[in-house]
């Protein structure tokens, strides 16, 4: 046969090229079947994803609003705004994964929108927090120094659809951190740094402004270039892990939970000031040598002898910080991890935070343990309903290695040693608390009197 008649006629269809921009992702499948109200936005709409959905038109008017005023306390005419967008509308398109049919003016429209309804907000709500009007710190950029040049009235809460109304405020809050829901950073800091800014008074940047909106009550020492910031989700990953972080070429395999880890004598200690995924093992040398040589059951059972450092420098220590679980956790820590999973696969630090999570709380019993140790704060009311939640977060996620594995192979060894969980099943079982250790205690003695008593007779005889 001809090989020409085995020609086929393929439609001349390119292939969707991935830029070096591309950023925003529509999470893939497998993780939305497994919550898919997670990832999809409840009020608001931001960029072409969810672009034209009659659930979330109702904010549309209000955008609309937002831009009219917007433009009058700035003096600025809206085809001012949609010139810079024109110029950077390829550069937009580029970040997002997929193609969009829609044509230019539409989309230049649709930025236009979003991206002042995204700014004017941060605005009000930076003016209604008080940021305007705080002094600034040494190093930080200057704030607005009158409500005049570049603000909306602080004072004008009341009049103001969203902020009057904190649940409204909160809800949009978690819609522009998903990870389908939004437009490229660079887009909004360009144009708040062109249409927003006061000649006259310095105003505060976009990236502080973005930071006091979603997380001013995180405490994040590494200073964050706005130029590797791509979006809010991205903007938000940045406070969660410190910027030494690296994951391994292997990921965990295995790992016992907290309450085996627990009883084999790791102490699980909260760990303050430190960011989310900054977790530490802390041995003692001297348990290296005599690994039966701790004081953690005297410890427990005494706990004002915990001023001589000298003691508890022979406990292990397993350090964690402080998770909050609420309502929106779960939500929050899908979407960075789609996004890890579609953006960063080889530096998925969350991912590998959660798994670990995953391990060390397989039962409600873990979680009891992780509450009572002041690591996790619970917020859902059922230790029960924690234990799911973590459970399930690491369903379908994929992981090409994990910044925790020597972590991970620091405790099976220590747990793998059989005199380590002799000596933590005596401080569990003996020594839980001062009375079951008073009663250890007093026990002992009256079991060595009695053995005394019963020898006496006999050393008696010998002596004789």
């Amino acid at each position: 046969m001809d090989c020409k008649e085995l020609a086929i006629d393929i439609p001349l269809v390119m292939e969707p090229v991935q830029w070096p921009e591309c950023c925003i992702y529509r999470v893939p499948k497998k993780l939305r079947e497994v919550n898919n109200d997670a990832y999809t936005p409840k009020l608001i709409s931001i960029g072409p994803i969810h672009h034209g959905v009659c659930e979330l038109h109702a904010m549309e008017m209000l955008k609309l609003r937002y831009l009219r005023e917007f433009c009058y306390r700035t003096r600025t005419c809206h085809k001012d705004i949609a010139g810079v967008i024109e110029t950077n509308e390829l550069k937009i398109r580029r970040c997002y994964e997929e193609i969009f049919d829609i044509s230019s003016e539409d989309f230049v429209k649709m930025v236009v929108l979003d991206s002042i309804f995204i700014i004017e907000h941060f605005l009000r709500s930076a003016a209604s927090d008080g940021l305007f009007n705080r002094s600034p710190a040494c190093g930080e950029e200057e704030s607005y120094a009158s409500e005049e040049d570049g603000c909306c009235n602080a004072r004008g809460d009341e009049k103001d659809c969203i902020l009057s109304k904190p649940l409204l405020r909160k809800h949009i809050q978690q819609d522009l951190l998903l990870l389908e829901n939004q437009l490229p950073f660079f887009i909004l800091d360009e144009l708040h740094t062109q249409f927003s800014k006061s000649e006259q008074n310095k105003c505060i940047s976009f990236l502080k402004l973005a930071r006091g909106y979603f997380f001013s009550s995180f405490e994040k020492k590494t200073k964050i270039d706005k130029k590797n910031v791509k979006h809010f989700t991205d903007f938000m990953r940045y406070f969660y892990y410190p910027s030494d972080f690296k994951s391994t070429g292997q990921p965990i395999e295995t790992l016992h939970n907290a309450k085996k880890l627990d009883e084999a004598g790791v102490i699980f200690k909260k760990a303050d000031g430190r960011m989310l995924l900054d977790i530490r093992f802390k041995k003692s040398n001297l348990t290296e040598i005599f690994p039966c040589f701790t004081c953690s059951w005297l410890l427990r059972c005494l706990p004002f002898l915990k001023r001589f450092p000298c003691l508890v420098n022979t406990q292990t220590f397993l350090e964690v910080p402080r998770l909050e679980v609420h309502d929106e956790t779960e939500s929050i820590f899908r979407n960075l991890m789609a996004l890890e999973q579609c953006h960063y696969p080889f530096e998925a630090y969350i991912c590998n935070y959660m798994v670990l999570l995953d391990f060390l709380t397989n039962t409600r019993e873990d979680v009891e343990l992780l509450v009572e140790k002041g690591i996790i704060v619970n917020k859902l009311g059922s230790n029960k309903a924690v234990a799911i939640m973590v459970n399930k977060l690491g369903l379908e996620i994929e992981q090409k290695g994990s910044c925790y594995l020597k972590l991970a192979q620091q405790l099976n060894g220590y747990y793998a040693n059989d005199c380590n969980r002799n000596m933590g099943s005596l401080r569990t079982i003996y020594f839980g608390d001062i009375w079951r250790g008073t009663a250890t205690f007093i026990g002992t003695i009256v079991l060595l009197v009695t053995i005394l008593n019963f020898l006496r007779p006999f050393f008696y005889k010998i002596n004789i």
